[in-house]
């Protein structure tokens, strides 16, 4: 979990909206493993240690269905500790007889897939070291090759099912935008992520800091031009950056002012919207 506290800037709490909290809530304790942290009447947060936010989930009251084809959220990404972690995951979907929408070993890590109720995207994946990444001209070498089922399912034998592990961190984030050229600069030169990969063609850059493979995702296979999601449909609210210090907030805050990007402030937040209407809060 290197990557993912002081020095870097990091993706830190997803913010979603769901058509039903129960449901919801049923969802993410039960199969995904998380725990309550705070509970109101149309709002739940959820941890995995107790006491750190990673995801809210929220219904508004004028809630709208999840909208097809629009900017937003592609999925938010649990990192897990250890591989027999992610071994126990995979056998509790599959006691459990929940649908899996991919597992794919990307070489830098290996992920499954799924989606909530909702249809909100969501991986769970461990890192492999580090040191054991490949580079090239700077960009980190990522594929989509099959993932060793048989051999993550062994690692996690005999591993009883207790939850997500208190470790559980947000890993990264990926977002359907409208197009690439402006949403490099914003977090680029506005946010100040490093791109890590952009051999992917104009569908998908992936950004980051401290040479992590990513922290975000970018694509447009929403398709380029793609509108934005009305404000309370179910998807994606906001989600936060972690950054090291008041002072790297203060500095990014002036970077975003210089590329044009809007900064509001609500109460003691701030915020900032990318260029395909993705809400980001600027935290330390």
């Amino acid at each position: 979990m290197e990557f993912h506290r002081h020095p870097h800037t990091y993706v830190g709490l997803v913010h979603l909206i769901v058509a039903d909290l129960d449901r919801s809530l049923t969802f993410y304790k039960e199969l995904i493993g998380l725990q309550v942290l705070e509970q109101s009447e149309h709002k739940v947060v959820l941890t995995a240690d107790g006491f750190t936010p990673l995801l809210i989930i929220e219904r508004p009251e004028n809630v709208l269905d999840k909208q097809r084809q629009t900017t937003g959220l592609y999925h938010y990404a649990l990192l897990l500790p250890n591989r027999s972690d992610l071994g126990s995951v995979l056998r509790h979907f599959i006691q459990n007889g929940y649908p899996l929408q991919g597992a794919s070993d990307h070489l830098v890590s290996e992920a499954i897939y799924l989606a909530d109720p909702d249809g909100n995207g969501i991986e769970i994946y461990i890192d492999r070291p580090s040191n054991t990444w490949s580079w090239e001209n700077g960009e980190v070498i990522m594929t989509t090759d099959p993932l060793d089922a048989e051999g993550l399912l062994a690692e996690g034998e005999g591993k009883m099912w207790e939850g997500l592990p208190k470790d559980t961190v947000m890993g990264h984030i990926h977002l359907h935008v409208a197009e690439l050229d402006e949403i490099k600069e914003f977090y680029t030169a506005g946010l100040g992520f490093d791109i890590a990969n952009s051999m992917y063609g104009d569908q998908v850059l992936f950004v980051s800091t401290g040479n992590y493979h990513h922290h975000i995702g970018l694509n447009t296979w929403n398709g380029v031009g793609a509108p934005q999601q009305p404000e309370n449909s179910v998807g994606l609210r906001s989600f936060s950056i972690v950054l090291p210090s008041e002072e790297e907030r203060k500095r990014t805050i002036e970077q975003l002012r210089q590329i044009g990007a809007t900064i509001s402030q609500e109460n003691e937040t701030i915020l900032t919207q990318d260029p395909s209407g993705n809400w980001i809060k600027l935290c330390i």
